[in-house]
């Protein structure tokens, strides 16, 4: 079983910062390509950010320039720098891992951390 944990989301004013991270633990034997959603109430859940396990990202059009993901393989863990918030960034923010475990790959998601934007 593969458990991800998010952290770092609060209450933040408009204008402000926070760094999310979601820490991967479980049978993984490599990780794969990860990502940040995020889901406003009475909203669909939408792409934010996701990373190859190379490295490569792809951002939404509305968080580009102001967020930021980055991973530590060593540590299984992927991170979104959140700069410049907004109100409209008010949302509960999950991740998502495609993970290897034995021959088979998985897609699992965190619990999910709020993120409230608000003066």
């Amino acid at each position: 079983q593969v458990q991800l944990v998010e952290s770092g989301g609060g209450l933040v004013q408009p204008g402000g910062s926070l760094r999310l991270s979601c820490a991967a633990s479980g049978s993984i034997l490599s990780m794969n390509a990860m990502g940040w959603y995020r889901q406003a109430p009475g909203k669909q859940r939408e792409l934010v950010a996701t990373i190859t396990s190379g490295g490569s990202t792809n951002y939404a059009d509305s968080v580009k320039g102001r967020f930021t993901i980055s991973r530590d393989n060593a540590k299984n863990t992927v991170y979104l720098q959140i700069n410049s918030l907004k109100p409209e960034d008010t949302a509960a923010y999950y991740c998502h891992a495609y993970v290897r475990v034995g021959l088979e790959i998985y897609g699992y998601w965190g619990q999910g951390t709020q993120v409230t934007v608000s003066s």
